[in-house]
């Protein structure tokens, strides 16, 4: 070989060597050049060589405290973590990069949005410490533009986000219970944020309700535990409004209300592996209230457990509204001293009677419900007799006293079929 030749590929070889020792250490971007070299002497080629070369860029983990995070419990570190996300949602290295709340720290934050879109494709927040809200009403600062006031820790807009790790979110909610017919906000809300995952956390005593899901496609929750005292108002676990194939799994939720709650504007919910107890079960609904068209559908739940909630499998409606809920089944349910386990109300509001519309109930089933009730009535289908509830199905129901009293099924205005079922439900035909 041409000696020149030789020579510069040693020189190639030596700079490959290198390039690799450093790319190995650090985050680097990759960026392509090409050499061509023209040998006219007595070679007739043309060779071509392609080199890569490193350009150094941003690390992939981006640490709260890194940005002025105190995590002492007591300062405001609100903007420490605006200023980490920041860098985090404009990163542009190879990767899924990460917002790091470390372990054994408190940190404090008053109402905040994290905001997208953002560059990566995905990015994760790995929360290992706590973060908790501000311990009083009034020590509440909400940002000059936030009009409702009704949210703590917002992220909108943010595709590919992962929150994990193992930490805790508490809103020191106790003070705002008693305002019971103000706005309280929600602990956490998520709107626009496409395949979101939510796993690992523990959510304490929100103001109102602890997850909000909205407008959200394919987000997947699992593996949470939320803790509210009975008696909190609203704590509901998740609602879910204008989102669909949405995941909820292997989750323990002990709320004062809804432990998930399914709203206007949802389709294809999968839940399965909640425990729900205490709270107000699993509900779809309310719809229809002031008149509003709202609309519900394909919802699977599966495999949950409800232990001494108010409600169990719940659907629930106000007269006056329009729209439907329709396609839904709740399967192997594990009842304990449960009131009211399974219960459809088309007339939630009992102060509305005589209205001439109602949101459409329809192509419901209950399979595999068995445990016991803390209340005489155990099945309870209350439907509009205008419209009434249509495809009702009951299959393999076995539900007992929880206290050795006599158990029974109220049914109106339902239209269906029954296999199997104790109680016996007396409008729906035996199969």
């Amino acid at each position: 070989m041409n000696p020149f030749l030789t020579s510069q590929l040693h020189s190639w070889l030596r700079l490959s060597h290198l390039i690799t020792k450093i790319s190995s250490a650090s985050v680097y971007k990759l960026s392509v050049i090409s050499l061509g070299l023209f040998v006219t002497s007595k070679m007739t080629c043309l060779l071509a060589i392609i080199l890569f070369f490193v350009v150094p860029c941003a690390a992939l983990s981006f640490n709260v405290v890194d940005y002025g995070a105190k995590g002492d419990g007591q300062t405001d570190d609100s903007q420490a973590f605006l200023k980490a996300w920041q860098d985090v949602c404009d990163a542009t290295c190879q990767g899924t990069p990460s917002l790091l709340i470390p372990n054994g720290k408190t940190f404090m934050l008053q109402p905040v949005k994290f905001m997208g879109p953002c560059k990566p494709a995905t990015i994760n927040i790995q929360l290992e410490g706590t973060i908790i809200a501000p311990n009083s009403v009034e020590a509440w600062k909400w940002p000059n533009d936030d009009g409702k006031k009704d949210k703590w820790v917002q992220f909108s807009d943010i595709d590919g986000l992962v929150i994990n790790g193992g930490g805790t979110i508490d809103g020191q909610g106790a003070p705002w219970w008693k305002f019971k017919s103000a706005t309280r906000p929600a602990a956490l809300h998520f709107h626009k944020c496409g395949n979101l995952k939510l796993t690992g956390l523990t959510h304490r005593n929100s103001p109102m309700n602890h997850i909000s899901i909205n407008e959200c496609i394919g987000p997947h929750i699992s593996n949470l535990h939320i803790i509210a005292p009975a008696d909190s108002p609203n704590t509901d676990g998740i609602d879910i409004s204008r989102s669909s194939n949405v995941t909820v799994q292997n989750s323990r939720m002990e709320t004062g209300d809804d432990c998930i709650a399914i709203n206007d504007g949802t389709s294809f919910i999968n839940i399965s592996g909640v425990y729900c107890g205490p709270g107000h079960g699993i509900s779809i609904g309310s719809l229809g209230k002031d008149g509003a068209h709202n609309t519900v559908e394909e919802v699977h739940v599966q495999n949950c457990t409800f232990n001494g909630t108010t409600n169990g499998a719940r659907i629930k409606t106000w007269e006056g509204g329009s729209g439907h809920a329709k396609r839904v089944t709740f399967e192997d349910i594990i009842l304990v001293n449960t009131e009211n386990p399974v219960i459809i109300d088309q007339q939630y509001d009992p102060n509305c009677y005589g209205l001439t519309q109602a949101v459409q109930i329809s192509d419901v089933t209950y399979r595999n419900i068995r445990g016991t009730a803390a209340c005489n009535c155990a099945i309870k289908l209350s439907c509009d007799s205008t419209i009434g509830c249509n495809g009702i199905v009951m299959e393999n129901i076995n539900i007992t006293a929880a206290h050795e009293e006599k158990i029974y099924a109220s049914c109106k205005n339902a239209q269906g079929i029954c296999s199997s079922c104790i109680p016996n439900v007396p409008c729906l035909h035996e199969n």
